[in-house]
C-alpha cells in the first residue's frame, strides 16, 4: 500500500518536470526551434489539430523555421492559425511552405522571457509541493488506520521527501538551462 502511494507520488512529479520541459521548450530563445511551434493547433476539418501533426517543420538555417503542410490546401489554415498564436513571430507563405525567420530578441525581451521561464519553474514546483503533501496525507492516513507503523511512517515521509529535493533540483537544472539558453546572445 505504502510502496504504491511512493511509486504514484514519484510518477506524478516525473510527470510535473516532463509538463515544464515541454512548457519551456515553447519559450523563445532567439534561435530556430521546431518546439516553438509545439503549443500550435489548426482547426483541421473541424478537429484542433497540432501543426506537427498536419506538416514537417524544419531548421533550415540558425534563425529560420520552415513549415510544409502535407496537404497543400491547409496552408493558409497553418498560416492563420501560428500568426493567432501570439508566439512574436511573423510567418510567410509562398503558397506550398510556410518560413518563419525568428528575429534577433532585445535585452528586455530576454529578460521577459527569463521572468517566463522562472515563473513556469515556480509552477512545476508548486505541483511538486503539493503531490508531496497529499502523499504524506495518505501515508498518515495509513498509519492512522493500522497499515503502518509509526516508524514505517517516518521512513516513507523521508523518502517521499527525498524524491521531492530530487524533483525539485531537476527543476531548478532546467530552469538554469533555460535561462543560460535565452540570454545567450
Amino acid at each position: 500500500m505504502s510502496d504504491a502511494i511512493l511509486k504514484d507520488a514519484k510518477s506524478r512529479m516525473h510527470k510535473s518536470i516532463e509538463s515544464l520541459q515541454r512548457d519551456l521548450a515553447a519559450i523563445r530563445t532567439g534561435h530556430a526551434n521546431a518546439s516553438l511551434l509545439d503549443r500550435v493547433t489548426v482547426d483541421y476539418y473541424g478537429a484542433p489539430t497540432p501543426v506537427n501533426q498536419l506538416a514537417t517543420i524544419s531548421v533550415p538555417e540558425a534563425r529560420m523555421l520552415t513549415v510544409t503542410p502535407y496537404d497543400k490546401s491547409s496552408v493558409d489554415d497553418v498560416l492563420k492559425a501560428i500568426q493567432q498564436a501570439d508566439l512574436g513571430i511573423n510567418p510567410t507563405s509562398d503558397g506550398t511552405m510556410i518560413r518563419i525567420t525568428v528575429p534577433q530578441l532585445t535585452e528586455e525581451r530576454r529578460k521577459e522571457f527569463v521572468k517566463d521561464a522562472r515563473r513556469e519553474g515556480e509552477d512545476a514546483k508548486v505541483s511538486v509541493r503539493n503531490i508531496r503533501r497529499e502523499a504524506n496525507d495518505k501515508l498518515k492516513k495509513s498509519e492512522k488506520d493500522g497499515d503502518i507503523s509509526e516508524d514505517e511512517l517516518r521512513n516513507y515521509t523521508d523518502e517521499v521527501q527525498k524524491i521531492t529535493d530530487d524533483s525539485i533540483r531537476k527543476i531548478d537544472t532546467l530552469c538554469d538551462e533555460k535561462e543560460k539558453d535565452i540570454l545567450e546572445v
